[in-house]
């Protein structure tokens, strides 16, 4: 009996010493996941929420598993999410609540990630106020984009009619930034990081209006928020996953406030995720990018609102109508 029990001692360190040379060789042991996840983000402010939350999934330290899937344009996780390929994504709010229409409903909103990220650039002091900006040529990107229709309806609600400025589009950022550069003089619109980029290559440069605040200022008491980006799920995924659904809000939220709290963290996570090149230039960005995890009666309040002014501006600007209540995730 003594060498029968020896035998299988033997052996069961033989089987345990197999287990560990594999975990070894694989690059370490991870404990089983409850859920497997698929995340979608952009290259952009929209992400630097989520990149504690990435590199914690890389370790193994989550207790559902993550894949994430990053991409330059929200053009290329849309056809992910609608196919079931992803399951979760981070997209620019008036993309979300088209992708709810092309869905027929298939996907809602759990929170708002990322508030405003626009700012009037420029190196004139003579541009304090938005009442500022009559008679001055307004240099942005994209014609008919969210941008271009926020910076109109903030004209209109301060009593500046669109022949009092003189509005010129460039295809890019690094257009306006151009302008910027060459003459600091000029007024340009910008999102962060570029914001800080221009002013740090410009000392002439700085920012003269935030349109968070000036959004702020015009919608009294209904809630409504300037709003860049959110997080999206498909309904089946969370139907059949709620519980991992909730951990990832939880982590998420989390994952954002690590990243608020410890830019220079953040800036170092922003480099190795090519969200931004440089470290200095994202540890002062991130102040500025506005990120949060908005959630709940909150979320909706804020979301709906900022959907209610785009579709004034342009109902295909988020799909044609306004989204249901469905679309958005109040939770418990």
């Amino acid at each position: 009996m003594k060498k029968q029990a020896e035998k299988h001692h033997f052996m069961f360190r033989g089987v345990l010493l197999l287990l560990l040379a594999g975990c070894i060789a694989l690059g370490g042991c991870r404990k089983s996941a409850d859920a497997q996840i698929r995340i979608g983000a952009l290259k952009g402010p929209t992400t630097i929420g989520l990149l504690r939350l990435m590199e914690e999934a890389e370790a193994g330290n989550t207790k559902d598993e993550y894949t994430f899937t990053m991409a330059v344009g929200a053009d290329e996780l849309t056809p992910l999410l609608a196919k079931g390929e992803l399951d979760i994504a981070l997209l620019p709010a008036n993309v979300a609540a088209v992708l709810y229409q092309k869905t027929e409903g298939g996907i809602c909103v759990i929170d708002i990630n990322t508030l405003g990220v626009l700012y009037m650039v420029s190196g004139s002091e003579a541009i304090a106020s938005i009442q500022d900006l009559r008679g001055q040529t307004i240099c942005l990107t994209g014609r008919g984009t969210t941008p271009d229709y926020v910076l109109q309806y903030l004209l209109e609600k301060n009593g500046i009619a669109l022949e009092e400025v003189t509005l010129d589009y460039r295809s890019e950022a690094t257009e306006v930034a151009a302008v910027l550069a060459e003459n600091p003089e000029a007024v340009g619109l910008l999102p962060q990081p570029f914001v800080t980029v221009a002013c740090a290559q410009n000392e002439a440069l700085s920012v003269r209006l935030s349109l968070t605040e000036e959004w702020d200022k015009v919608q009294g008491d209904n809630g409504s928020r300037l709003v860049t980006g959110v997080t999206v799920v498909r309904k089946e995924f969370l139907a059949e996953n709620p519980e991992a659904a909730a951990r990832f809000l939880e982590a998420h939220e989390a994952s954002t406030f690590y990243a608020a709290d410890n830019p220079a963290d953040a800036a170092a996570l922003c480099v190795k995720a090519e969200i931004i090149a440089k470290e200095a230039v994202a540890e002062k960005a991130i102040p500025f990018c506005n990120m949060t995890c908005i959630k709940g009666e909150e979320m909706r309040q804020a979301l709906s609102g900022y959907l209610s002014v785009l579709y004034e501006q342009n109902p295909e600007a988020v799909g044609g109508s306004l989204p249901d209540s469905d679309f958005y995730f109040i939770g418990e």
